[in-house]
C-alpha cells in the first residue's frame, strides 16, 4: 500500500515521504480500514506518543495521522460492532496513529458507522475537532445553557466547532482570533468578537468558561476572565493559568463511539458545519502538510476518490 512515512524526528514534516509499505494486519479487537479519507493535526509530529509506543519503545519510521474515515476491510478477532464493508469514521490511538496510508489497522471501539450520505471528506475533518470541542464544553467544561463561552481560535476547526456546540447548547459565545478571521468567526455562530491583536482582551468581562487553544499568556489573561466557579479549558497542555476561584484543565482528546454519532447527527441535520481549509491527495500530501502560508481550517487528504 501507499503510506506518508516519517522516518526522522528531528526533521519534522520535512522528513515526510511517500512510500509503499505492507498492509496492516487486525489484531484482537481491531479493524482494518480501508482509508477514503484523512486528517493530520499540525503539531502531531511534536507529541511523544507519534514516536514511541506506551512502554516508551521507539516505533520510528511511523505512518504519521490520526483522523479516518473509510470503509471496514478486516476484522480481527473478538471484533463486535462492526462489520465488514460499513463505512466508519473516527480516530486512531495517538501511539498507532497510522492514517495518513490506504489501509489502517484501528481499535474497533475507536470508530463509529458514518451514515451513506455523509461524505469521507467531512467524516474525517469532523472527528477530531468535534470530539477535541465536546469533550472540552461538556464533560471538561460542564457547559450549561445560559452561560458564557470564551472561545479562543474561532475560526479555526476546533474552535469553530466549539462555537457551534456552545450556541446550540443555549451559551453566549465570544470568540477570538486575527481581525482577518471576524468574519468567518460570527458566521460560525460567536455573537461578539475580539482581535487579539488590537482589542483588549480584559474587556470581555468575566464568562463561565473559556475554551483554549493557544497556552501561554493568552490562556494567564483568560484565567482572570473567568467567574466564580467557572473552568479554563485548555488543548495546549499543562498550564500555568489558574482562575482564582475557579478550575483550569488541561486534556488530551479521545475516540468514543458514542459522542462521535452525536457529532455525525448534527452534521446531517445542518446544526453543525466542518471547516475544512484545504483538500489534497496522498500523492500530494507532504506539499499540502508544508504550506507557503498557514491554511486556516482543516487540511484532509483525500486518499480515494
Amino acid at each position: 500500500m501507499k503510506a506518508i512515512v516519517v522516518t526522522d524526528q528531528a526533521a519534522g514534516m520535512a522528513g515526510m515521504k511517500l512510500v509503499e509499505r505492507p498492509e496492516p494486519q487486525a489484531a484482537i479487537n481491531d479493524v482494518v480500514v480501508q482509508v477514503h479519507a484523512s486528517g493530520f493535526t499540525w503539531d502531531e509530529l511534536t507529541w511523544p506518543s507519534t514516536w514511541t509506543d506506551r512502554l516508551g519503545r521507539d516505533r520510528t519510521p511511523v505512518i504519521p495521522g490520526q483522523e479516518l474515515a473509510g470503509v471496514v476491510s478486516a476484522l480481527g478477532y473478538g471484533t463486535t460492532g462492526l462489520s465488514v464493508g460499513q463505512r466508519v469514521f473516527g480516530l486512531t490511538d495517538s501511539y498507532r496513529g497510522g492514517t495518513l496510508a490506504e489501509y489502517v489497522a484501528v481499535e474497533a471501539r475507536n470508530l463509529a458507522p458514518l451514515p451513506g450520505d455523509v461524505d469521507f471528506t467531512v467524516g474525517a475533518s469532523v472527528a477530531m475537532p468535534g470530539l477535541t470541542a465536546w469533550q472540552g464544553l461538556f464533560e471538561h467544561g460542564r457547559l450549561q445553557a445560559g452561560q458564557s463561552v470564551l472561545v479562543h481560535g474561532s475560526a479555526g476547526a476546533v474552535g469553530s466547532m466549539v462555537t457551534q456546540l456552545a450556541r446550540e447548547s443555549g451559551a453566549y459565545v465570544i470568540g477570538t482570533g486575527r481581525a482577518a478571521h471576524r468574519q468567518k468567526a460570527l458566521d460560525f455562530g460567536a455573537q461578539e468578537f475580539v482581535d487579539l491583536e488590537n482589542d483588549a482582551l480584559e474587556d470581555v468581562g468575566g464568562v463561565d468558561l473559556v475554551f483554549d487553544v493557544f497556552g501561554g499568556d493568552i490562556a494567564k489573561r483568560s484565567a482572570d476572565l473567568i467567574r466564580a466557579g467557572g473552568t479554563l479549558v485548555t488543548i495546549a497542555g499543562p498550564t500555568e493559568a489558574r482562575p482564582a476561584n475557579g478550575l483550569a484543565v488541561d486534556f488530551v482528546v479521545v475516540s468514543d463511539r458514542a459522542q462521535l454519532s452525536e457529532i455525525v447527527r448534527r452534521v446531517r441535520d445542518g446544526r453543525l458545519r466542518t471547516n475544512i481549509g484545504n483538500v489534497s491527495t496522498l500523492d500530494r500530501a507532504v506539499a499540502a502538510f508544508n504550506p507557503t502560508k498557514r491554511i486556516n481550517g482543516k487540511t484532509i487528504i483525500r486518499v480515494r476518490s
